[in-house]
C-alpha cells in the first residue's frame, strides 16, 4: 500500500499498525508532513514498528518504478466502488494525502477502472485517511480468504505455515 505525502502523524501511525496486523507492505511518499520519529507516530503505531515493513520513496516517480504491480488509486473522485474490484496479491494500493487527495496528473492518467471510491453519503465529501485505507485494505484481503500471506510481497514471505 502507499500513502502519497501523508501529513498527519496520527494517521500513518495507525496506517502502520493495521500494516503490521494485515501484513501489508507501506510505501511512503515523500514529502511527509512529519518525520518518522514524531511521537505522534509513534502513538498511533505503539510497537508496530517492528511488525511492519516499510519503504520510504523520495517521491511518486521512485515509487512508481520500484512497484510494478497493478495501481489502484482511492480517492473521493473514483469512478469504481472499492468493492467492486477483484484484488490480485500484485496490487498496489495507493492513498492521496489528506488535505488535497492524489496529484491530478497521477488520477488522470490512471485508467477510470483503477480509480476506486468507498460509498458514503452524498454531502459528505472524505472519510479519515486511516479508515478509508483500512475499508480498502481489510476489501482486498477479506477477498483472499484472510490468507496470511496474501498482502505480503513474496521476498518477505516466510517458508514456514
Amino acid at each position: 500500500m502507499v500513502l502519497v505525502a501523508p501529513s498527519i502523524a496520527p494517521n500513518t501511525g495507525n496506517i502502520i499498525r493495521l500494516c503490521a496486523n494485515t501484513g501489508a507492505h507501506l510505501h511512503l511518499v515523500e514529502p511527509l508532513g512529519f518525520e518518522l520519529s514524531d511521537r505522534w507516530l509513534k502513538r498511533g503505531g505503539l510497537d508496530y514498528h517492528d511488525l511492519t515493513s516499510l519503504t520510504v520513496h523520495a517521491g511518486l516517480d521512485q515509487a512508481q518504478e520500484a512497484l510494478s504491480g497493478r495501481w489502484l488509486l482511492t480517492s473521493a473522485h473514483g469512478t469504481r466502488r472499492h468493492d467492486e474490484v477483484d484484488y490480485r496479491p500484485d496490487d498496489v494500493l495507493v492513498f492521496g494525502n489528506e488535505q488535497w487527495g492524489l496529484p491530478e496528473g497521477l488520477l488522470s492518467s490512471t485508467p477510470a477502472s483503477h480509480r476506486l471510491r468507498i460509498p458514503m453519503r452524498p454531502s459528505n465529501r472524505s472519510l479519515n485517511l486511516a479508515n478509508a485505507v483500512a475499508i480498502v485494505v481489510y476489501e482486498a484481503w477479506r477477498q483472499a480468504g484472510f490468507e496470511s500471506d496474501h498482502l505480503v510481497p513474496d521476498d518477505r514471505r516466510d517458508s514456514d505455515p
